[in-house]
């Protein structure tokens, strides 16, 4: 059974905004590197976005470099991903992972440990 758990996803018109949210119960953030990561229908999972364990490196995907912002809530357990300028491309589930690793990098690859069960964005008018 996942221990992480994603909400926050939806219908959304072209050009709206999101913010998927990923509840890590039980973990110490700050000590995991975090992964957002989408895959569309008929196509392979790919990274979107990850956060180093230290805070300090990020890494997104050129298709969503300057429109998706991660960030993590350590106090709370929560990682969130906001999205805006969304596009009918963004189309996809939305999956949350989590590196059991400390250090300031991170990977848009299937380095992770722990994935989340996922949530639907639909991007569409």
């Amino acid at each position: 059974q996942s221990q992480l758990v994603e909400s926050g996803g939806g219908l959304v018109q072209p050009g709206g905004s999101l913010r998927l949210s990923c509840a890590a119960s039980g973990r110490s953030l700050d000590y995991y590197a975090i992964g957002w990561f989408r895959q569309a229908p008929g196509q392979e999972r790919d990274g979107v976005a990850c956060l180093s364990s230290t805070g300090g490196f990020t890494d997104y995907a050129d298709s969503v470099k300057g429109r998706f912002t991660i960030h993590r809530d350590s106090a709370n357990e929560m990682i969130y991903l906001e999205m805006n300028n969304l596009k009918p491309e963004d189309t996809a589930v939305y999956y949350c992972a989590l590196k059991d690793q400390y250090g300031n990098h991170c990977y848009l690859n299937a380095w992770y440990d722990i994935w989340g069960q996922g949530t639907q964005v639909t991007v569409s008018s």
